[in-house]
């Protein structure tokens, strides 16, 4: 009887056991809360595929969030938004200046050797956490550990202090390429003032340049010291509001409307870049710039300095902190390859500011010839007029004719010999070395370079204006991208963490949002499963 009993019960068991199974598998596919009870209930792959499928920490509503996340249109299209955050306005104009700063060609060396070694394993823990955690910085830091959430935060806020001086950068970008449509470029030369009597050049602008005039006096209209605040620069004001108008439509659906917008922002720089070093290296004296800039400075290269400085561009090249990174991949399947990505976003970067280098210094080459065949001009007449009064006429080599074009090299022959002869009373007579070295030594970063140094040299440049509008649409575009990736890097995490309405901060309306989550999870279900609807069925 007793073992009658047990065998009923084991029976019994067995029955009960069988019909939850049953009733578990008839259950909706869809719904993860009875994913997770099957899966504990069979006892089969408990852990395995509880982690596969959703993560216990993040509970049963992770399910549905992901459902109704936005996701990538195409892979390539996730590779251009985030080559376009990566590759910005500092690969043009910062590269170029601290790798002549800092050695030249050695200067590559140290930063690739950290850009391997510091860059890419943190970009690729940035893409792997955005990626696995599907939150933005503020959720991936309260993921990790809620005491470090303030990063997050910290974060958020260095990407709107960000954007609020990188759209500013966009703005002025802007009013140049406004600008450039007229023949001559506005910049070519000094504006010239009438009185009654004669009509004479500004005197600042003569002392210094017509580009250098133009950038303080008419793009930014400064005032003459920081105690006058001066009025309002309405032209530069419209050039913002249109800056930051561009920005809130290609954000205003989210990774939906910025990746549409990346396949041009993204590659139209590198069409640029490669026309503007055809056309540099047709030019005299550009290899005279690639020359200088690759000219290794081993000594230099040994410097502390050095290496904590391309260590500060490797973490400013590749975003690294900001939160872009993280936001973008966030919105990646989880199983995607975020190493090859983090391989070939960040030796793009490189390629890139190697690319932009050599076009800077062919076009600084150029620069340096013009600037030193003025140079020689100028102080062989005060040669001329010094003969016979300080300098003596037998000086002259008889193979340089004073009166026409004297070459660099016969100056320099000639100058030379004058100070050896008069050693010294050589200062007083006020002669200018006119060296190509030394012009390309006078360098320049940031917006000296962008809006000084290239707009002069675009001043000699058959079909100047052409040039100028295609440079100048080029540092739009690559502000553009990384904007993109900086605002994203403060939406998401809002969104994420305090659940606010995305069409609040972006503007996009309730009914274009509600058909955007339908169509995700409509996705993610697969076909012949039950589908979303809206309240008339559709």
């Amino acid at each position: 009887m007793p073992k009658n009993n047990k065998a009923v019960k084991r029976e019994l068991d067995d029955d009960v056991t069988e019909s939850v199974r049953d009733l578990l598998s008839n259950e909706d596919t869809c719904d993860d809360s009875f994913k997770k009870s099957s899966l504990m209930v069979g006892g089969e792959g408990d852990g395995k595929e509880l982690s596969q499928d959703t993560d216990v920490e993040d509970g049963g509503s992770d399910a549905e969030d992901d459902a109704s996340r936005p996701a990538w249109n195409s892979k390539l299209q996730y590779i251009l938004a985030q080559v376009g955050f990566s590759v910005g306005l500092g690969n043009v104009w910062r590269f170029p200046y601290l790798c002549q700063k800092n050695g030249g060609g050695a200067y590559l060396v140290p930063y690739l050797i950290l850009l391997i070694v510091i860059g890419i394993p943190l970009f690729f823990l940035e893409l792997s956490v955005g990626q696995r955690i599907r939150r933005g910085s503020i959720g991936v830091w309260n993921y990790i550990s809620p005491r470090l959430g303030g990063i997050g935060f910290a974060s958020c806020v260095v990407c709107f202090f960000v954007a609020l001086y990188y759209n500013v950068i966009i703005g002025w970008s802007l009013f140049y390429f406004s600008q450039s449509f007229q023949q001559p470029l506005p910049w070519h030369e000094c504006p010239l003032v009438k009185n009654q009597t004669n009509t004479y050049v500004v005197d600042e602008c003569d002392k210094s340049s017509a580009t250098t005039y133009y950038w303080y006096r008419q793009a930014l209209d400064i005032s003459d010291s920081i105690a006058e605040g001066g009025g309002l620069n309405w032209r530069m004001t419209v050039c913002l509001l249109a800056a930051w108008s561009m920005v809130c439509l290609a954000m205003i659906k989210g990774i939906q409307s910025s990746g549409k917008v990346m396949y041009f922002s993204s590659l139209f720089p590198y069409v640029v870049l490669i026309c503007f070093l055809v056309r540099a290296l047709l030019l005299k004296g550009s290899w005279d710039g690639i020359r200088h800039m690759f000219t290794p400075k081993l000594e230099i290269m040994l410097e502390a300095k050095v290496w904590r400085e391309a260590a500060t561009q490797v973490f400013f090249a590749l975003g690294l902190g900001f939160g872009g990174v993280i936001a973008f991949s966030s919105y990646n399947k989880r199983d995607n390859n975020c190493h090859f990505d983090a391989v070939l976003v960040s030796f793009i970067n490189f390629f890139t500011s190697v690319l932009a280098t050599l076009v800077v210094f062919a076009v600084l080459g150029f620069k340096a010839n013009i600037m030193n065949a003025k140079c020689i001009i100028k102080n062989t007449g005060k040669i001329v007029h010094l003969l016979g009064n300080g300098v003596s006429r037998d000086l002259i080599p008889h193979h340089i004719n004073l009166s026409s074009t004297v070459s660099a090299e016969d100056y320099q022959e000639m100058t030379e010999i004058i100070r050896n002869v008069t050693a010294h009373d050589y200062p007083r007579l006020g002669l200018d070395s006119c060296s190509i070295e030394e012009e390309l030594n006078k360098a320049v970063q940031g917006t000296g370079l962008a809006f000084i140094a290239f707009t002069e040299a675009m001043t000699h440049f058959p079909a100047s204006p052409f040039w100028s509008v295609m440079f100048f649409l080029m540092l739009v575009n690559l502000g553009l991208g990384s904007m993109f990736g900086t605002i994203e890097g403060i939406i998401t995490p809002l969104v994420d963490t305090f659940k606010v309405r995305k069409e609040i901060l972006t503007g996009e309306s309730e009914t274009r949002r509600s058909s955007q989550v339908r169509k995700a999870v409509n996705r993610r279900q697969g076909h012949g499963r039950p589908r979303l609807t809206d309240a008339r069925g559709e």
